[in-house]
């Protein structure tokens, strides 16, 4: 089996939409980047390309390349995930920590558990993600950006897609 561990963060901007796990979420505000800003789905990323060191999202989808603009995360991790399952391996189950002081996302973390079990063809119990705060200190306190942590199990396959 393989570990690997994502991080990423995005700045907040007025008029973008908010997208986190894949999941539109109703705020006044988005995340800045060269995709649809995805911090959840490009954690998740993250930690699945190092668990094979195959590097980063940045590395495979780089941000200065107009194929990327505005991309939708969940397809980027569609090819992420194929490239996983090149290498042998499965996704056994990923844990995220999303860190933001607004919106609250509790209401929001079944849905996005859902699209992300779908994409990354697990069951839903194999994907936990939990929200906490920063407590109003740092750039995430002051309300600036929105960051999300995770870590990611995989599992090889043996000779018919079963697991060894």
């Amino acid at each position: 089996m393989r570990i690997g561990l994502g991080y990423d963060v995005h700045r907040i901007v007025e008029g973008r939409p908010l997208v986190l796990g894949g999941v539109r979420i109703d705020a006044p505000f988005g995340l800045l980047g060269h995709s649809d800003a995805d911090v959840v789905a490009h954690a998740i990323m993250d930690a699945l390309l190092g668990s094979l060191g195959l590097g980063d999202i940045g590395q495979h989808f780089p941000p200065d390349d107009d194929r990327f603009e505005g991309a939708d995360s969940l397809s980027l991790m569609r090819e992420v995930l194929a490239m996983v399952e090149r290498e042998g391996y499965r996704v056994g189950n990923v844990d995220v920590m999303v860190i933001a002081e607004r919106p609250k996302l509790l209401p929001h973390v079944p849905a996005m558990r859902r699209r992300l079990a779908e994409v990354l063809q697990v069951r839903e119990r194999d994907v936990s993600i939990k929200a906490t705060t920063n407590e109003k200190m740092g750039f995430i306190g002051r309300g600036e950006g929105i960051a999300a942590q995770a870590v990611a199990l995989l599992l090889p396959f043996a000779e018919r897609g079963r697991m060894l």
